[in-house]
């Protein structure tokens, strides 16, 4: 145990001084704050306010529309009205669409029958920019029409005003306020964190054995410990940095959406949203992702002599994680499904696919046992593969072996 803990104090000292892991956990950081920045920035580009034109002679429609926009959540748009006039009135917006002083103009031309509706024509400053404006119009165009409809129809004022107001949907749930939203943007960070690490740090160690290969080192090496304590070293040092950087990563993330500047940008409603079993199973399945795709990732540096023959076996590691993605879908949309369930419970998918489950809806106690029962009886026996794969690779040097030597290595005592 001495010697295990020898190999990862150095492993873990070598790759925390190294700038590629300072230049990763100061980057990744500054990424999540100007994502956070870009998006507060953006929405609040899109809520600006407006400045448009409607051009109607039916002045109850227009005055309706003016107040239906100006109340609206959704964007701040100031509406001047305008008497259609003579000729020259449409030539006469054109131009102040291009001197910036109005963002467009709404051309309403009465209805050519009774019971029929008016015709609606929407000119914006530019094509790109139009698009939120639009669907402001067309909503509160579509809530002004059913209103005189309804009136039309001989209800009252009031009526018509209790029967448009839009519906509230209680989403309480357990007695504490469930904050969908949030909660998925969280679960989405750390699904992506997990991926991230595992794939990043299970490839670490095997580069690590691929650069002592090279250098020669296992050679001084196993002149006074096993290769068994070797590899178990090396997982357990590379692990502990990958869990230090996500510790970091996600200190970060809550001191970055606590602070109160990043808050009144985002109008107090920016958090992150983690119960404790949340927590909990993250770094669980983190540990047991790591620890599986790290022994294959061992295997496959013992198999390999340089970066380029380890690049073309990546796809082992590679596939089981493309394909949670994949998943998520399936198992975001009915995460108790027949389908998610079976998917969670294979171990190859299960730190990802499980973990999803429970930050959603968490799944009967016994499924969650049962992955974690599977994971480690599937760790133990990649590990036992690893194991004799990694001995017996670590010293052989300038041939790429074939399936039956591997194979035979399996059979070695």
């Amino acid at each position: 145990m001495h010697n295990i803990w020898l190999i990862a104090k150095r492993e873990y000292l070598e790759r925390v001084r190294t700038k590629a892991f300072i230049l990763t956990t100061v980057l990744i950081p500054l990424l999540m704050g100007g994502g956070i920045i870009v998006s507060v920035v953006t929405q609040g580009r899109q809520t600006a306010s407006s400045r448009i034109a409607v051009v109607s002679p039916d002045q109850q429609l227009v005055t309706d529309l003016q107040t239906e926009l100006q109340n609206s959540n959704d964007a701040k748009i100031t509406v001047d009205v305008i008497s259609p006039g003579d000729s020259t009135t449409r030539a006469t917006l054109d131009h102040m669409l291009a001197d910036k002083q109005i963002d467009g103009y709404l051309w309403i031309t009465p209805a050519s029958a009774p019971g029929v509706r008016p015709t609606f024509s929407y000119t914006p400053r530019s094509a790109s920019g139009g698009h939120l404006t639009e669907s402001v119009l067309r909503s509160a165009l579509r809530t002004v029409l059913m209103r005189e409809r309804l009136a039309h129809q001989g209800m009252v004022a009031s009526d018509v005003t209790a029967l448009m107001q839009p519906v509230e949907v209680d989403t309480t749930q357990a007695g504490k306020n469930a904050d969908t939203t949030s909660s998925f943007v969280t679960t989405a960070i750390l699904f992506f964190l997990m991926y991230f690490v595992i794939m990043l740090y299970g490839m670490n160690v095997a580069r690590s054995i691929i650069e002592e290969k090279t250098s020669r080192v296992f050679e001084v090496l196993l002149a006074t410990i096993t290769s068994e304590e070797i590899m178990a070293g090396k997982m357990i040092g590379v692990g502990a940095v990958g869990l230090t950087q996500v510790f970091i990563w996600l200190f970060t993330a809550i001191l970055l959406t606590s602070t109160a500047i990043v808050q009144s940008m985002a109008g107090g409603n920016l958090h992150i949203a983690l119960s404790a079993a949340e927590v909990i199973f993250f770094f669980v399945f983190f540990v047991l992702g790591f620890l599986l795709y790290a022994s294959i990732a061992a295997a496959l540096g013992a198999m390999t002599n340089s970066e380029q023959e380890l690049q073309q076996l990546n796809m082992v590691l590679v596939l089981p994680l493309a394909a949670c993605f994949f998943a998520t879908g399936v198992v975001a949309a009915n995460p108790n499904s027949a389908l998610s369930v079976i998917l969670s419970l294979i171990p190859f998918m299960t730190p990802l696919i499980m973990y999803l489950r429970i930050s959603m809806v968490m799944p009967p106690i016994w499924q969650v046992a049962l992955s974690i029962v599977l994971m480690l009886v599937t760790i133990y026996a990649v590990l036992w593969v690893a194991s004799r794969i990694y001995r017996v690779g670590i010293l052989m040097y300038g041939k790429k072996p074939s399936l039956p030597e591997i194979l035979r290595w399996l059979k070695y005592s």
